[in-house]
């Protein structure tokens, strides 16, 4: 289990309201079996509250009292819930790059609102935001338990997924026209900003729709949460190719093995690949920089593991190393700056700095990004989509809105969207996580000029 990373140590409080749609006035279909508290755990105390801090140190700091400690309001179903189930419409839109776990989300959220709540009309809305655009031309699919019924074991997105902002203001106009009450939007925190905008043109409105995320990155960098969802598949699925390159490395007289994972911003799969598959001897991750060339730096620190051990194996977050770049302002099609490629340019300096000390070099180079991203979720990442997707209806039929479903100190929550999207969730220098891939690598702490000092912390893995 990834064990969550916070937020630097601050007083400042934290606002984890979570907006609604009114009062709930409708009962449950549920609510004979909440009210039989004792044959079920599923019940929650709708008044209680996840703690944030979960150390005596930690709550010692924060002023007032219990009440005015930060926490968070747990998910699960209400007895009384704001819409009545036989009148509500629900859009599903999956949006950004692919991810395992995609389509067990969509049918765990057609599944529940079907079997448990009695919704008959479910929409899927395809290629993304795009999908609700009438320029695109995109068809509309109707979702059905039998419909998706065999989707989990299949990789990606039976819905379509595309990058990039749509107009709030179409979106909503769509909505509008289809009768839509619910929407569920399954991505990224570029996607999450654009169900923070949406929300907004439906406020401005005074509608009644409610918008529900369930957050979606492989890079596990979405804060206010234990880990998203896909992640575990993920850094399972990067081991095949860290054995690999292993064997490819240590067969071939002065073998060099890259294998390029996952991770612009956040280096948790490069770590835990790594972990997992006890194989690597550096590791890089955006979060710790390095120096290339130079007294102690990674050249000639792998120059000194394949004198010693015949081979060596790297592994390299997608996002490491762009302090060796010259920024060229170039963004993708969700607004995110484009990352030089970090792969690339350690093989041609390595290639380079072999040759400049007259040594035999036998490289090789993996990159399989798109295969583990389009895997089927393993069986951890299942069942934690099916109950990111359970929470998430529930949170909708009861009508919560401008927020996203996650697990905090392995409870699930409802975080405001706001809040999700504030901040990212890294790697911490001087935490267990890469302390623990310090150990199993054997590297040296830093490569060249940057020591310790000159690597801010942040979070607490």
């Amino acid at each position: 289990m990834v064990e969550p990373t916070e937020r630097p140590a601050s007083r400042e409080p934290i606002d984890f309201t979570v907006e609604s749609l009114g009062p709930r006035t409708v009962d449950s279909p549920l609510a004979p079996r909440l009210l039989a508290r004792r044959t079920t755990h599923h019940y929650i105390e709708e008044t209680d509250r996840v703690l944030f801090d979960d150390t005596l140190s930690k709550v010692s700091r924060r002023d007032g009292d219990l009440e005015d400690l930060p926490s968070l309001e747990p998910t699960g179903p209400r007895k009384k819930i704001f819409f009545d189930p036989s009148k509500t419409r629900v859009g599903i839109v999956t949006c950004g790059g692919l991810c395992p776990g995609i389509n067990n989300v969509i049918r765990g959220l057609v599944s529940e609102l079907t079997n448990h709540y009695g919704v008959r009309r479910i929409y899927g809305f395809k290629n993304g935001y795009q999908g609700f655009i009438p320029s695109y031309g995109h068809d509309v699919v109707d979702l059905t338990p039998e419909s998706v019924s065999d989707i989990d074991g299949e990789g990606g997105t039976i819905l379509g997924t595309s990058r990039g902002q749509q107009d709030a203001v179409e979106v909503v106009d769509c909505l509008e026209r289809m009768g839509i009450s619910i929407l569920f939007v399954i991505g990224g925190d570029g996607t999450m900003r654009g169900a923070q905008k949406i929300s907004a043109e439906i406020k401005a409105r005074d509608l009644k729709i409610a918008v529900v995320g369930i957050p979606k990155t492989i890079d596990n960098d979405i804060p206010f949460i234990d880990q998203s969802f896909g992640f575990q598949s993920a850094f399972s699925e990067a081991t095949r190719s860290i054995r690999s390159a292993k064997v490819e490395a240590r067969t071939a007289p002065n073998g060099v093995s890259i294998v390029k994972l996952m991770g612009r911003h956040s280096g948790f799969i490069a770590c835990y690949a790594a972990l997992a598959q006890n194989d690597a001897d550096f590791v890089l991750i955006p979060e710790v920089p390095f120096t290339l060339a130079g007294p102690g730096g990674f050249l000639e620190k792998l120059r000194e593991k394949v004198a010693s051990q015949g081979h060596a194996l790297v592994v390299a977050a997608e996002g490491a190393g762009q302090e060796l770049f010259d920024d060229d302002g170039l963004k993708d099609a969700s607004g995110n700056k484009k990352l030089q490629d970090v792969g690339r340019l350690l093989r041609q300096a390595i290639t380079d700095d072999f040759a400049a000390h007259d040594l035999e070099l036998n490289m090789r180079y993996i990159d399989p990004s798109y295969v583990i991203r389009s895997v089927p979720a393993n069986p951890y990442d299942s069942v934690y989509c099916i109950r990111l997707a359970h929470a998430a209806v529930h949170a909708a039929m009861a009508g919560r809105t401008n927020m996203v479903v996650g697990r905090w100190r392995r409870r699930f929550v409802h975080i405001p969207i706001a809040l999700a999207v504030s901040a990212r969730n890294q790697v911490d220098p001087h935490g267990d996580l890469w302390w623990s891939v310090l150990e199993a690598t054997g590297q040296p702490w830093s490569f060249g000029d940057f020591a310790p000092e000159h690597v801010s912390a942040f979070g607490g893995q």
